[in-house]
């Protein structure tokens, strides 16, 4: 499949299909997929280390943008299946790569990012 760049937010409460058509989802709205380092396992004590064990102490903040996902647009989203309930579940579209502006805008550290009046990217 071929990757595209994405310019565009989806619209929260459409409904389109997944790539493969196996299901359907209804957008909550865009997120971003952030790792939690409280969930990294505790220090092994193997010998096999030796001087190479990492360092386990947890400093800084604990949730980091995910490095996997950061490039590519994720969304908060009810899956819908005929017969059952929706779930929630968020959904990385690993296909679609962020233009640089969009980037900037869905992982932004600056402090103008954090005003209520940047609810959307200007492209």
């Amino acid at each position: 499949m071929k990757e595209e760049n994405f310019n565009a937010l989806m619209e929260h409460g459409t409904v389109h299909s997944s790539q493969g058509g196996h299901f359907s989802f209804r957008v909550i709205g865009p997120c971003c997929r952030l790792f939690d380092r409280e969930e990294l396992p505790w220090p092994c004590s193997r010998l096999a280390w030796r001087s190479k064990e990492p360092s386990w102490r947890r400093i800084g903040i604990r949730f980091v943008p995910d490095l996997a996902a950061r490039r590519c647009p994720s969304y908060s989203v009810d899956i819908l299946q005929p017969g059952s309930k929706p779930i929630s579940t968020t959904l990385t579209f690993f296909s679609n790569r962020f233009s640089s502006v969009m980037q900037e805008w869905w992982y932004s550290k600056h402090p103008r990012s954090k005003l209520a009046s940047n609810i959307n990217p200007i492209c």
